[in-house]
């Protein structure tokens, strides 16, 4: 049994990768590469248009974790701006306080807060998009101190 968690996240792929190797190879676990491509939806105008996104991720194939996989992706879901996404699978081995110690170092790995954006960016994306406040939401579900964000370096 596993569960699947997407997260909207304010950091690029190539950011939230990078952290879930840093944890993973800090843990032991031996993992491998995703490359896939995903049917995201654009919208032009007033209509909803199919296109692509590159997909990067990792799974973990041995350890506590086996089983847990990331990936993420970003796409221009507008007329600008992209947003960008982190799609984790727990398995029901790993999910409950190992999960949120986990998500809570993977977040703090990040170069900048993952659930928080920039006026600017909120700006050009979309001020008012429901992802902005369902991504606080999620990490702060997942057992994730929301209030504060400490960098791990």
């Amino acid at each position: 049994m596993e569960r699947m968690l997407e997260i909207p996240v304010s950091v690029n792929p190539t950011d939230a990768i990078r952290a879930m190797r840093i944890i993973g190879e800090e843990s032991g676990w031996q993992m491998n590469r995703i490359e896939e491509t995903k049917i995201v939806q654009r919208w032009a105008i007033i209509a909803p248009m199919a296109n692509r996104a590159r997909v990067l991720g990792l799974v973990v194939n041995s350890g506590e974790a086996e089983g847990l996989a990331l990936r993420s992706w970003s796409h221009v879901a507008g007329s600008a701006g992209r947003m960008s996404f982190a799609e984790f699978r727990v398995p029901e081995c790993f999910d409950g306080e190992n999960w949120s110690l986990f998500l809570q170092k993977w977040s703090g790995l990040m170069p900048r807060c993952p659930w928080k954006w920039s006026f600017m960016e909120r700006s050009i994306i979309g001020f008012l998009l429901p992802e902005f406040r369902r991504s606080r939401k999620s990490f702060a579900k997942e057992g994730v101190d929301t209030s504060k964000w400490e960098n791990g370096d």
